[in-house]
């Protein structure tokens, strides 16, 4: 009698729903940059509110992010957020962790 040998199939990687935001009224542009996008600045561009604030809904995997905003070309970190870590350009990166 033959084996028949079934598929394995890959764990499914559930992704969770992260809303960043950001309060700067006074921004022409807010880019969310990170190690979930390669720090790409065209993959995140942020949304302003009708509040003045900067939102945006990313889907990751659970892990540890780092990231920043680039806010009318200038590197912020989140006030929001007291998480940081140092990053090779001698400044410091907010990460965030999501289980």
């Amino acid at each position: 009698m033959k084996k028949i040998k079934q598929a394995r199939s890959k764990p499914k990687i559930t992704r969770r729903r992260v809303i960043v935001t950001l309060d700067a009224p006074d921004a022409e542009t807010v880019i969310l940059m990170g190690d979930f996008n390669e720090w790409n600045a065209k993959i995140h561009p942020m949304k302003k509110e009708d509040d003045g604030a900067w939102k945006k809904i990313i889907m990751v995997p659970p892990g540890r992010y780092e990231y920043r905003f680039l806010v009318d070309g200038e590197w912020w970190n989140d006030p929001g957020n007291s998480q940081v870590c140092p990053n090779c350009f001698g400044s410091l990166n907010n990460f965030l962790i999501v289980e």
